[in-house]
């Protein structure tokens, strides 16, 4: 992870607002050919009014601010927007594979992040969990009432330090995202922002999974030289909104876009029916959506079609009482685009979409071998299993302490070193996949007999010519 500034362009770029990008405040004339002009209208009318919202929300918020004082103030009478509510939970790296200043300047964006934003009992409430060896939990759901009171409270927080155990963490944070002792509440949207430098000790996507399968919106930061593939899968669909890419010095410059689509995500009305997929293995995947029909009013029409190749798609129709399917027999690693498409009796309904991919072949090492054997060590090899990583563990086989050895995906083969001469070890080899699942293959070996010093050999009697001293 970056420590400092780098020279260069930022990775990230703040989006500009609607105004600035070419489509004009309210009321405002064409400017160009009519036809292009009444497209860009269209285009950025629903931008226009969550912005909208978002400034009211945020003018409503702010001290001082009286009846009249929100986004519609100045610009025409018009309905007050309703104010954004849900539950914001901050995931923080805090282990130890995080330095101090990294940490610093997190927490310092994290601040940042928050102030602004239409916290209270009716309205927005944040809390802060730390990921370490065991996830802590710095501040629930109701314990401060304003940005500011939340701002101080994550600049005070103090690293934890330890493993980077993302994944304990993640179901931590579903378990406070839910539970009223943690002061969440009940029937409102749900949001995770999750900064990371990229590690983690145990599996996240599972955990991630099921976050948002109970309809939590995931934004994901990354400051450090993370998978983006894996980071894409955990995020909110789509990527592109929810999944951000920046430096740590360089973490301002996205503060304002985030803190926007947090809060469009929690606008009433903005919380859409959508697609959820779980179970995803590495020959298919469950997907579930809410009740948009019922057996008498119509049925479903689900397709599943890879990518990159539309034509290979799989259909079935479903009774309108459905509320899930899973897909089996799928390729493994691969994109698929689903399509779920009510189809009523009475009016048409909007089909709803999803991108879905499939797990690396989760095959375990195969032909083990094992070469170069001392007396205090030995190399053991396997056929690749196109794993995220194995370990290998070696231990006696009469009993006594073993030793595990972690080796990034990529190498086939390690060094086991520190053994025992003369003794024989059950060594194995497991495979853990993004899934959480793993596959291990095992073989026994025995070091030899350290060899024994000899004693120097006695010098030869002189012969019968030799001179005496």
């Amino acid at each position: 992870m970056p420590t400092g500034a780098r020279p260069g362009p930022p990775r990230a770029r703040a989006s500009l607002p609607a105004e600035r990008a070419g489509a004009g405040p309210p009321g405002a004339g064409p400017a160009g050919p009519r036809g292009a002009a009444q497209q860009r209208a269209r285009g950025a009318r629903g931008v226009r009014s969550r912005a909208a919202a978002r400034d009211a929300a945020l003018d409503g918020a702010r001290p001082g601010a009286g009846p009249g004082a929100g986004a519609g103030a100045g610009r025409g009478a018009g309905p007050q927007a309703a104010a954004p509510q849900g539950d914001l939970l901050f995931l923080l790296d805090s282990s130890a594979s995080v330095t101090h200043y990294e940490f610093s300047r997190v927490r310092e964006f994290l601040g940042q992040l928050a102030a602004p934003l239409p916290l209270g009992p009716g309205a927005v409430r944040a809390s802060l969990v730390h990921v370490s060896s065991r996830p802590h939990s710095e501040f629930p759901f109701d314990r401060h009432g304003s940005g500011a009171a939340v701002q101080d409270a994550i600049l005070t927080a103090a690293q934890r330090m330890g493993n980077t155990n993302t994944g304990l963490a993640l179901a931590y944070a579903k378990e406070q995202l839910f539970a009223e002792a943690a002061g969440a509440r009940p029937g409102v949207p749900k949001v995770l922002v999750w900064v990371t430098d990229g590690g983690s000790s145990d599996p996240v996507g599972p955990p991630m999974q099921e976050l948002k399968d109970r309809g939590v919106t995931v934004f994901i930061v990354s400051t450090g030289r993370s998978n983006r593939l894996e980071l894409s899968a955990a995020a909110s669909a789509p990527a592109e909104r929810h999944l951000h890419f920046v430096d740590v010095d360089d973490l301002p410059i996205i503060a304002g876009e985030l803190r926007g689509a947090i809060l469009d995500a929690m606008q009433p009305g903005q919380q859409q029916p959508q697609l959820r997929a779980s179970e995803v293995t590495s020959s298919g995947f469950r997907v579930s959506w809410p009740p948009l029909l019922t057996a008498a009013s119509g049925h479903y029409v689900l397709e599943a079609a890879p990518a990159a190749q539309p034509a290979a798609a799989r259909r079935q129709q479903l009774p309108g009482s459905a509320t899930s399917w899973a897909w089996a027999g799928l390729a493994p690693d691969t994109d698929y685009r689903v399509e779920l498409r009510p189809e009523p009796h009475l009016r048409p309904a909007a089909p709803l979409l999803l991108r879905v991919r499939t797990l690396p072949e989760e095959a375990g090492p195969e032909r083990l071998v094992v070469s170069h054997v001392r007396p205090h060590s030995l190399r053991v090899s396997w056929a690749p299993a196109g794993a995220p990583g194995y370990h290998v563990q070696a231990g006696p086989l009469r009993g006594g302490a073993a030793q595990r050895v972690e080796v990034p995906a990529g190498r086939n083969s390690t060094a086991l070193r520190g053994l025992a001469p003369g003794t024989a070890y059950l060594l194995t080899v497991t495979a853990a996949f993004r899934s959480g699942r793993e596959r291990a293959l095992s073989a026994t070996a025995c070091t030899p007999e350290a060899e024994r010093a000899r004693a120097p050999r006695p010098a030869p009697p002189p012969g019968p010519g030799a001179r005496g001293p």
